[in-house]
């Protein structure tokens, strides 16, 4: 079992910054391929980014997004620069077992519980 804590969300304004933070719990989390999705009001949940064996983003996010993980401290980050207003959403860090890059929400095994980040124009 493992549990995700996701954390870093808040109001910001178009072009700002933000740093979203994902601490897992349990053993074998290199073992994991790790995710960040997003849900927008009214829109199902999409992939951001993943990773584990690979790295890949949403187009929507490619250069400005980036993912990293630090093994050692079970931890799975997300750098935000350059945030535009159709960023906002719930954004849900999530865990799958096994290191394949999986981008379909469906296929991973842990969900954190979200943090709300809403970007202002």
């Amino acid at each position: 079992q493992v549990q995700l804590v996701e954390s870093g969300g808040g109001l910001v304004q178009a072009g700002d910054s933000l740093r979203l933070s994902c601490a897992a719990s349990g053993r074998s989390f290199s073992g994991y391929a790790m995710g960040w999705f997003r849900q927008a009001p009214g829109k199902e949940r999409e992939f951001v980014a993943v990773i584990g064996s690979q790295i890949y983003y949403a187009d929507s996010v490619k250069g400005r997004f980036t993912i990293s993980r630090d093994n050692a401290k079970n931890t799975v980050s997300l750098q935000m620069n350059s945030l535009k207003p159709e960023d906002t959403a719930v954004y849900y860090c999530a865990a799958r077992i096994g290191i394949w890059s999986i981008t379909s929400p469906s296929q991973y095994n842990y969900w954190g519980q979200g943090t709300q980040v809403t970007v202002s124009s």
